[in-house]
């Protein structure tokens, strides 16, 4: 029977979330991405761009966080690893794309797992592994609407609700089981949501900007 699998990292690697079509699910978690995608799966969702300009902000981004708001990070460029710091890196797109088009903090500390899906990625491999966002994913199940914040007790009760009614029956269980893995609460969340986009899944936004490696830029949900 096909399984789906939802990938998100974490301070300390990967941690992933699969179904299959009868519901059954799981969750395992990993230093690097090898193993996880070695899994069989029928369709993966990552957390994490796919497809990297060499400058300015994908256009996908864009269209999403006119969507979702800030959750979604703008500025996600090829070889943002190569910089030594991130001073370095905003003085560098500073320069050449001028004042306030560098990179958040938040991007910045994702450069090496950036770098470590764009090492395994193809444009043959991205025929079944591609990029998802959480925020779109649970926006699209809510009928469209923006949920409260992930951070609250709230939005996060209606998060695990909604997974909870495509399939995730043991989602509270796990985030019990988490403590002392390293991975936090939200990102075993969105890995989830990953794996549902992964079965359910049929909208993008993007898909038209080809990246320098053939890599469709795109936002799966």
């Amino acid at each position: 029977m096909p399984t789906y699998l939802g990938l998100d990292g974490f301070r300390y690697g990967w941690v992933a979330a699969w179904i299959d079509e009868s519901g059954d699910h799981g969750f395992d978690y990993s230093p690097g991405l090898t193993r996880l995608l070695a899994m069989p799966h029928a369709r993966a969702m990552i957390d994490m761009p796919i497809g990297l300009k060499t400058d300015g902000y994908r256009v996908c981004d864009l269209h999403a966080r006119q969507m979702v708001g800030a959750a979604v990070f703008l500025g996600a460029r090829r070889n943002l690893w190569e910089f030594s710091d991130m001073a370095a890196a905003n003085r560098h797109y500073w320069e050449h794309e001028g004042k306030g088009r560098g990179v958040s903090a938040q991007l910045w500390n994702i450069r090496d797992k950036l770098k470590e899906i764009d090492d395994v990625m193809t444009p043959a491999r991205q025929e079944t592994i591609g990029e998802a966002h959480p925020e779109l994913i649970f926006w699209n199940l809510a009928g469209r609407v923006r949920l409260e914040p992930k951070t609250s007790a709230h939005g996060r009760a209606q998060r695990i609700a909604l997974l909870k009614q495509r399939g995730f029956t043991r989602l509270r269980k796990w985030l019990t089981q988490r403590h002392g893995t390293g991975i936090g609460r939200d990102d075993l969340i969105d890995a989830c949501a990953c794996a549902v986009a992964a079965r359910d899944g049929t909208q993008r936004v993007g898909g038209d900007e080809i990246d320098p490696r053939g890599l469709r830029m795109e936002i799966n949900y």
